[in-house]
């Protein structure tokens, strides 16, 4: 457990010199959401009803932007190949990535939502639902990144490749947590939403750290 938390505190770290690209990840989701505004018009009835899908949609897409940070700088510059040889279990290399990228990059993105909500005039109602879908949600797409991440080690166009694996499997989290939203909005119980998020989750805390870890290994080969 000691290498393992001190691989989170190394990527942390590494994040905070890398700070820049944070920068840019969370001003893509201010920016695309200041967007919409302009798109759909001032209507405030209007924007409060795709409020919802706008949020999870450009959470996603934040995600899936800075995913090439989980394992292509080690890969490029051999560290990748001194963890995978070191005596920790691959499995455990990689949720420990996969936790630092989450603190570095879903956390803010998570406490940014709410400010991007109310600019969209989101119901007050929504925003437990909102905040606790993210909660279960961007977990789920960075341990799914992570997976879609080591398939897309040293593949020519990296960034399309992973799109194309990550964006299908994305779907269900997307669905789930926009639906809840719409459950709370309308006076239904949103809290069977969030156990489907809660099972999503909990099938891939397991599964997604031995399938990177699996293609972590192939790519090294």
């Amino acid at each position: 457990m000691a290498a393992f938390f001190s691989l989170i505190r190394r990527d942390l770290q590494l994040a905070l010199r890398q700070s820049a690209d944070l920068a840019m990840v969370l001003a893509f989701f201010v920016i695309a959401a200041s967007l919409f505004p302009l798109a759909v018009g001032p209507d405030k009835v209007v924007l409060g009803r795709i409020a919802a899908g706008v949020v999870w949609v450009l959470a996603l897409l934040s995600v899936m932007m800075s995913l090439d940070r989980l394992f292509h700088n080690d890969y490029q510059d051999g560290a990748l190949e001194l963890i995978v040889l070191g005596p920790q279990p691959l499995i455990l290399v990689v949720l420990g990535k996969v936790l630092a990228y989450w603190l570095s990059t879903g956390l803010p993105l998570l406490i940014l939502a709410p400010v991007i909500a109310m600019m969209l005039n989101l119901e007050e109602a929504a925003y437990l639902p909102l905040m606790t879908g993210l909660l279960l949600g961007t977990p789920v797409l960075a341990l799914i990144g992570a997976v879609g991440a080591a398939l897309s080690l040293g593949a020519r166009r990296a960034g399309l490749l992973m799109a194309l694996l990550v964006l299908p499997l994305y779907m269900p989290v997307l669905i789930f947590g926009v639906t809840a939203i719409e459950a709370a909005t309308t006076g239904f119980n949103w809290q069977p939403h969030m156990l489907y998020l809660g099972a999503i989750l909990a099938a891939a805390l397991p599964l997604a750290p031995w399938a990177a870890a699996s293609a972590i290994r192939q790519a090294l080969d």
